[in-house]
């Protein structure tokens, strides 16, 4: 929240700092998994048609067991499977590490993503701020709230996250990323729009 502490006002205080679920690291992960298995489905496959059609041209109409023996021995005859997919077209190898390295890219651009997020309610602010380099930050004042709603689905439900969609005056319908104790988050809210009503601060919004 360091952003969001920098811009603190005088007497302005922080109620509820939001933060990503530990399902947005999960799926952030699952996409380097999903990579390295497409990859090892692509050297599977490629392995399996190439000796294969060895084995095909060696024999005929062999009973299933015959064939997986054949097969292999036609494996282990050319030193296994990694000397077999080094043999290969280099084009089957490169679409093998691309699809490893777009799982990376993606798991590092959630986790950016993640890293450079703050999301918080004070008792004057709601701080939307995403972005490294090019950075863009939303606010709007707790006065100018005119609703909070909480989507979960049953996961969320049971793992306690959700999205939260911000209603405004003037700046119509805010979606947040997927939080941790999005429920909570509504509740601060309420809170600083308590604390406004009381305190009768008056402010300008923007997002």
């Amino acid at each position: 929240m360091l952003y969001v502490q920098q811009s603190l006002g005088p007497d302005e205080q922080i109620i509820f700092g939001a933060r990503f679920h530990l399902i947005y690291t999960i799926k952030a992960v699952s996409w380097i998994i999903f990579g390295a298995v497409l990859g090892l489905l692509i050297a599977g496959g490629a392995i399996f048609l190439d000796v294969h059609g060895e084995v095909n041209q060696q024999y005929q109409d062999l009973p299933t067991d015959l064939y997986w023996q054949a097969f292999n021995r036609a494996v282990d005859d050319r030193e296994g499977y990694f000397k077999i997919l080094w043999a290969l077209n280099p084009i089957l190898r490169l679409s093998m590490l691309a699809m490893f390295l777009l799982g990376i890219l993606f798991f590092a651009n959630m986790m950016l993503t993640r890293a450079t997020t703050e999301i918080a309610v004070t008792t004057e602010r709601l701080i939307y701020k995403r972005g490294l380099i090019a950075r863009h930050v939303g606010e709007i004042s707790v006065d100018r709230v005119e609703g909070v709603t909480v989507t979960q689905g049953i996961m969320g439900r049971i793992l306690g996250y959700g999205r939260v969609i911000i209603r405004g005056m003037g700046v119509g319908e805010v979606t947040l990323p997927q939080i941790a104790e999005p429920i909570e988050f509504r509740r601060a809210v309420q809170e600083a729009k308590s604390i406004q009503e009381k305190g009768g601060f008056q402010g300008g919004d923007s997002f």
